[in-house]
């Protein structure tokens, strides 16, 4: 069998066998596959993809740190993350790394003032959306933040909304089956992500547990997918090219 099938067919395996165990509040074996699923993804993709794009695989690599960094949580004493939980501000700051590369792997190739030149209006209409959804997100599980986890957890928020406003604006600028499936994984990157803090800090549920296990693989896999998509010019700028040749 070809490995690359191969590796392919134990990612489905192991994103299923994530689903189930957090569906099961099984958060240790969860946290532990979750990390296996990014570190095979991201071998998958330096290895096999026909399209390597080095943003793309810099958010693999942070991501998988973080995931890593989170497995490993579970196994340090109580009283080392009494005075500093490093655990939390380093995986977050590795979260929030990995989702800026993954923005300015989105804005490859584009011409940023073009781009907003061309959609002032729906830019603006999701800053002020961005700005309103990231301080009612944050504020949900404020009281639970000390005055440095509230500040962390407030650009978390900001850079995920930054990415789906992003790949709106992208998606409308290039209009092709790629900047569609990349908006798609964004999307279900922000369902996981909030589904996630409802989980930790409103409602200890095993449905919003499985919920956001669901969201997340389903973000990886289009997101996996769009990456193996060559960078295509726009639809406005094929069309210019056509009548220019005319």
């Amino acid at each position: 069998m070809n490995i690359n099938l191969l590796i392919k067919l134990l990612l489905v395996l192991i994103g299923f066998t994530f689903i189930g165990l957090q569906a099961f509040q099984w958060e240790i074996a969860g946290s532990g596959i979750s990390a296996l699923m990014l570190i095979g993804i991201s071998v998958l993709y330096k290895k096999f993809s026909k399209f390597f794009e080095k943003q793309f695989f810099l958010f693999l690599l942070f991501f998988t740190l973080a995931e890593i960094i989170g497995f490993v949580y579970w196994f340090i004493p109580v009283e080392w993350l009494q005075t500093l939980d490093f655990t939390y501000y380093g995986a977050n700051l590795l979260y929030i790394t990995a989702y800026i590369f993954l923005i300015m792997h989105v804005l490859n190739g584009i011409e940023f003032r073009k781009m907003l030149k061309r959609f002032a209006g729906p830019a603006v209409i999701l800053l002020i959306l961005d700005i309103f959804c990231v301080y009612i997100v944050t504020d949900t599980a404020g009281s639970d933040f000390s005055g440095a986890e509230y500040i962390l957890e407030f650009s978390y928020n900001g850079v995920i909304m930054v990415l789906l406003s992003v790949a709106l604006l992208n998606y409308l600028y290039k209009d092709t089956n790629k900047a569609m499936l990349f908006l798609i994984g964004a999307i279900f990157i922000v369902f996981s992500e909030i589904i996630q803090m409802a989980y930790f800090y409103i409602v200890d549920s095993n449905d919003l547990s499985a919920t956001y296990a669901t969201f997340l693989v389903m973000a990886f896999l289009f997101l996996y997918i769009q990456s193996q998509f060559s960078t295509s010019k726009s639809f406005s700028e094929l069309q210019d090219e056509k009548i220019k040749v005319s």
